[in-house]
């Protein structure tokens, strides 16, 4: 087993930050985090990268303990912050030899490892890590944490702020650094990157709510889903659906409602009320779940 967290507590002042949090990640997994700014994703991964200290519970990392053997831990680990933290006044080549020369290592040694994202910045190897533009940043920084060659790789949201293109490259680059056999923690707010995981954790105020491959996660939910669509827009129905006895849960979902029903009964009652109101362009329709819609429920059972 490359990670063990076992009930894991963490508090800042009156803010409790993460709850009796348990997880298991397998060698050569790739499991991704998910959840919104301020669940507990960063203080979950500073825990693991043995830069925290948990107020009660234990993590391991290929079985030696992050705060006992921090040391050795350190040595087995790559870890990529959320925010870009390499030395802005250094060049793109100054920063990977000071991150080498820390592991006793050279790019030589292990560029068969960071060949694809090596290759990438190599061409702006003069230019200082600030100048940079965020994807190159990225892509730095991924090297800096790979240039040991270590055994799991803790990424803490790595494509926010970052171009489409850039964020496809990047995770086509960590499956390939997971056929070598790494394992790769991640987290991210965006649900397509989640369903590129093996499995993925489902976090909100410092609980892990639900844990799944991607597709059984999607599938999780017996609630009956719907969306409703219309030209003029759907803001002015939701208080509208939230009242309707029928309707379990209603949130907004880009330019469109989503709505679960309580049960298959349901379902004529809410669509006849529909109906009745003078709109023409609304549509009404069942749709399959997402990743995020069965996040979106969880959240809203949560509230109950």
């Amino acid at each position: 087993m490359s990670l063990i967290l076992d009930h894991i507590d963490k508090s800042f002042e009156t803010v409790q930050a993460l709850r009796q949090v348990n997880l298991e990640v397998q060698e050569g997994e790739l499991f991704g985090l998910i959840g919104p700014d301020g669940a507990g994703k960063s203080t979950l991964f500073r825990i693991m990268a043995s830069l925290l200290i948990p107020d009660s519970g234990r993590c391991t990392m290929l079985g030696h303990d992050v705060v006992k053997e921090y040391r050795e831990v350190r040595q087995i680990i790559g870890y990529m912050p959320g925010r870009f933290s390499l030395y802005m006044d250094l060049s793109v080549e100054e920063n990977l030899a000071f991150y080498a020369r820390v592991f006793g290592t050279t790019v030589k040694e292990n560029y068969d490892l960071i060949r694809d994202v090596y290759d990438q910045i190599a061409p702006f190897r003069k230019r200082l890590a600030g100048k940079l533009s965020g994807g190159m940043k990225q892509k730095l920084a991924l090297s800096c944490a790979l240039i040991h060659r270590p055994r799991v790789l803790i990424l803490d949201e790595p494509t926010t702020g970052v171009d489409a293109v850039s964020r496809r490259e990047f995770w086509d680059m960590l499956k390939k650094i997971q056929g070598e056999g790494i394992t790769i923690v991640v987290s991210t707010p965006y649900m397509d990157e989640a369903e590129m995981c093996d499995r993925v954790g489902l976090i909100q105020k410092g609980n892990l709510m639900a844990i799944s491959d991607p597709a059984s996660l999607a599938d999780g939910s017996d609630a009956r889903l719907f969306s409703l669509r219309s030209n003029k827009g759907v803001y002015a129905y939701l208080d509208q659906l939230r009242k309707m006895e029928g309707c379990r849960h209603v949130w907004l979902f880009g330019d469109e409602l989503h709505v679960t029903l309580r049960s298959a009964a349901d379902v004529n009652q809410v669509q006849s009320a529909i109906r009745e109101w003078a709109d023409d362009s609304l549509e009404w329709k069942s749709i399959v779940p997402t990743i995020e819609d069965r996040f979106m429920e969880l959240l809203k059972e949560e509230e109950i």
